[in-house]
C-alpha cells in the first residue's frame, strides 16, 4: 500500500506534556496543527505550554512559515483526524482507553494516512487490536522535551507494514528528529529499558543510604552522562579497550559482570523511601522553580546538541552517526 508522503497538516490526539512537545515540533516545522484533548481547559494550557518553549524554538531554528497561529483546537477526536496528513497520538498509558481511541481514530481517517502513537511501553499490536487498516499503525516514542530532543523510536506491531515503517522514519526526519527503528515488540522498547535499569540501580544507592539524590545525579551529569552524549556505550568501551578495542575490553572487564554490584529487581516504594526521594529532589531545586529549570535544560540540550554538531563538523564525522 502506498502512505500519504504529502503532510502539510499534522493531527495531534492528546496535547499533554508529550502531545504539547509533539505540537510545537510540528509548528516549528511549519506545518498546520489539529489538537484535541477532552481534559478540562485542556486548550489554555496547550496554549501556554507552546508560548513557554516556543523562545527556545526560535533559538534553535524555524522553518519557513512556522508560526503558533497554525494551531486549531477541536472538540472531537473525528474532527482531528479526518483531514490529516500524519496522526500522532499522546494519549494516556492505558490500553483499554488506546484500543477504544484507534478504532474510532483509524475509523474517521483517510485510509492512506500513518498513525503514530507516543506510548513508552504498551506493544502497538495489542492497542492496534481493533484498528482499520493496521498496516499504517505503528509507534513514535519520543522523549520530553519533545520539540528539541531528537530520538523517536519507531516500532510496529504484527500488522504494521515495512513501507510504512519507512514513511514514518522519512516523516520524522523531515521534523529534525533521529528515528530508531525497534526491531521488535518488547515491552519498553530500547531506551526506557535501559533508563529504567539505572532508575531501579539510583532508587536502591537512596535507599541504603549509599547517596544522596544530588549525588547520585552528580555521578551522571559529570561523568558517563557527558561522554554518553556524544558516543554512547558501546563506543565509549571500545576506546576504553585502548588499541585492541572491544575485544580487550570484554576480556579485561567482563568477568565483573558475574560480581553482585547491582539489583535489578526494584526496591520496595516505602514511605521512607519516597520522602527520602523528595526530600532529596527539593535540596536539588533549591530556591529555582520548575519553570526556570525547564528554560535551562532547554539552553543546555540547545548547547550540548550544537557543541557535538560543531565538533562532528571538524573531526569529519556525519552528522547522521
Amino acid at each position: 500500500m502506498t502512505f500519504n508522503t504529502n503532510i502539510k497538516t499534522f493531527a495531534a490526539l492528546g496535547t499533554g506534556v508529550i502531545g504539547s512537545g509533539w505540537i510545537a515540533r510540528a509548528l516549528a516545522n511549519g506545518l498546520d496543527v489539529i489538537a484535541w484533548d477532552p481534559a478540562p481547559n485542556a486548550q489554555a494550557q496547550l496554549v501556554e505550554r507552546i508560548r513557554k518553549c516556543w523562545p527556545a524554538l526560535v533559538a534553535n531554528g524555524l522553518k519557513p512559515g512556522a508560526s503558533p497561529t497554525r494551531l486549531r483546537f477541536v472538540a472531537t477526536v473525528e474532527e482531528c483526524v479526518k483531514d490529516a496528513d500524519f496522526i500522532q497520538e499522546s494519549a494516556p498509558e492505558t490500553l483499554a482507553l488506546k484500543i477504544d481511541l484507534h478504532a474510532r481514530v483509524t475509523a474517521a481517517a483517510r485510509p492512506d494516512v500513518l498513525i503514530g502513537s507516543s506510548t513508552s511501553g504498551l506493544l502497538p499490536s495489542e492497542f492496534y487490536a481493533h484498528a482499520k487498516n493496521p498496516e499504517r499503525c505503528l509507534v513514535g516514542h519520543p522523549f520530553n522535551p519533545v520539540y528539541l530532543l531528537p530520538l523517536v523510536e519507531v516500532v510496529g506491531g504484527a500488522k504494521t507494514s515495512p513501507e510504512a515503517i519507512q514513511a514514518a522514519i522519512a516523516f520524522y526526519k523531515s521534523l529534525g528528529m533521529k528515528p530508531l527503528h525497534v526491531r521488535k515488540e518488547v515491552p519498553g522498547f530500547i531506551a526506557d529499558r535501559l533508563l529504567e535499569a539505572q532508575w531501579r540501580e539510583a532508587l536502591h544507592l537512596v535507599n541504603d543510604g549509599v547517596a544522596t539524590t544530588g549525588e547520585i545525579d552528580d555521578a551522571i551529569r559529570y561523568g558517563a552522562g557527558i561522554r554518553w552524549s556524544f558516543m554512547g556505550s558501546f563506543l565509549i568501551y571500545t576506546l576504553a579497550g585502548g588499541d585492541a578495542g572491544m575485544r580487550h575490553f570484554m576480556s579485561q572487564f567482563g568477568p565483573a559482570l558475574k560480581l553482585p554490584w547491582t539489583k535489578l529487581v526494584a526496591p520496595e516504594l516505602t514511605d521512607a523511601l519516597i520522602d527520602r526521594v523528595v526530600e532529596g529532589t527539593e535540596v536539588q531545586l533549591g530556591t529555582h522553580s520548575i519553570a526556570d529549570l525547564e528554560r535551562y535544560r532547554d539552553d543546555c540540550l540547545m548547547a550540548v546538541q550544537e557543541a557535538v554538531r560543531a565538533t562532528k563538523i571538524k573531526h569529519g564525522i556525519s552528522l547522521d552517526e
